[in-house]
């Protein structure tokens, strides 16, 4: 049984929210989401709560019905408020700029990596070693963060690489040398 799933969501302010065949739609000042809701999950607008019922009792639609909750919860506060990855880069020599909207990157090969942001992502970059990925869409901002950071994901000797920021990266002590 899903906790989650019995938790209204607020509507704020600035927010159109809709669900017409089994689409819910929300429409904010950061664009516009849709989450397709399966069928065996009920969604009813009151006033300014949205809330998710099942439509049957099955093992199934108790799966879906925390994960399309949750969904639906990501598609109001990506149109109100957006979601935000910080990325960071160590290691001498390694940079990042932006050319126009697209993200360069100097990470110790031969040639420049170049990452051109998918439509309603928006990445900037700090200090040439702090990139920060933004969109409404909570999995593509993810998924643009995770393809920057497997360009030269951080390796276990030096902490060389690109990573999340907060990420820690274990050790390892390298070489023992001769005694």
């Amino acid at each position: 049984m899903s906790r989650i799933g019995k938790k209204p969501i607020e509507v704020p302010q600035g927010v159109e929210v809709s669900f017409v065949d089994n689409v819910f739609t929300a429409k904010g000042p950061l664009g516009t989401e849709v989450v397709n809701v399966r069928p065996e999950i009920n969604v009813a607008i009151e006033g300014n709560q949205i809330v998710l019922t099942k439509a049957v009792d099955t093992r199934e639609a108790g799966a879906l019905y925390g994960l399309s909750r949750t969904l639906v919860a990501n598609a109001v506060t990506g149109v109100k408020e957006g979601f935000t990855k910080n990325l960071e880069i160590v290691g001498v020599g390694y940079r990042a700029n932006m050319e126009g909207s697209n993200l360069n990157m100097a990470l110790g090969y031969s040639h420049p990596v170049i990452i051109v942001p998918p439509a309603g992502i928006t990445i900037s970059v700090e200090a040439n070693t702090k990139i920060t990925v933004k969109g409404s869409n909570k999995q593509t901002v993810g998924d643009v963060a995770a393809l920057i950071r497997s360009k030269r994901k951080p390796e276990v000797y030096k902490g060389k690489g690109v990573k999340y920021e907060g990420e820690y990266i274990r050790r390892k002590a390298g070489k023992a040398g001769k005694k």
